[in-house]
C-alpha cells in the first residue's frame, strides 16, 4: 500500500506538477482555457487525494505490523523490494486504465504517445520484477 501510494504521489509530483507534461484529464480535456485548466488541476487534487489516502492505509499496515508480537521481522531490504513492486503496480494499473483502457491522459500529450506510456508500463513491469525479486531473498535470509 505504501508503494502504491508513494508511486502515485512521484507520479502526479514529477508528471502532472514538475513537468507538466499531462493532468488527470487532458486527453479529455485539453489544457487550452482556464476553464479547462481548473477541471484538470480538481481532477488533480482527487488524484493526489487518493494516493494519500493509500499512503495513509499503508502507514496503518505498518503500524499494525510493527506492533504485532511476531518472530518474524522482514529486512529492510524486504520493505524496499515490497516499495517498489508497489510503485510497480501503481505504474502497470494507472497505465493499463488510465491511458489505455479509459484514455484520461498519457505520459506524454503530443505525438509519440505510445512510446511514452510503453516506457511507463516497461517500468511498472521492471519495478515490479525487482521488488519481489528483492523481497523474496530477504525473506529467504530471515528465516
Amino acid at each position: 500500500m505504501l508503494g502504491l501510494g508513494l508511486g502515485g504521489f512521484l507520479d502526479g509530483i514529477l508528471f502532472h506538477q514538475i513537468l507538466q507534461v499531462h493532468a488527470m484529464l487532458s486527453a479529455r480535456v485539453p489544457q487550452t482555457s482556464m476553464g479547462n485548466m481548473r477541471t484538470n488541476m480538481a481532477a488533480d487534487g482527487l488524484f493526489h487525494l487518493g494516493t494519500w489516502a493509500l499512503t495513509a492505509v499503508g502507514i496503518v499496515l505498518l503500524w499494525n505490523a510493527l506492533n504485532r508480537r511476531s518472530e518474524f521481522r522482514p529486512s529492510g531490504r524486504a520493505f524496499v523490494g515490497f516499495l517498489l513492486a508497489g510503485w510497480g503496480w501503481f505504474n502497470l494499473v494507472e497505465g493499463i486504465v488510465d491511458h489505455h483502457m479509459l484514455d484520461l491522459h498519457h505520459v506524454v500529450e503530443s505525438a509519440g504517445t505510445s512510446f511514452w506510456d510503453g516506457l511507463y508500463l516497461a517500468s511498472g513491469v521492471i519495478l515490479i520484477a525487482v521488488g519481489h525479486t528483492m523481497a523474496r531473498r530477504a525473506a529467504r535470509h530471515e528465516y
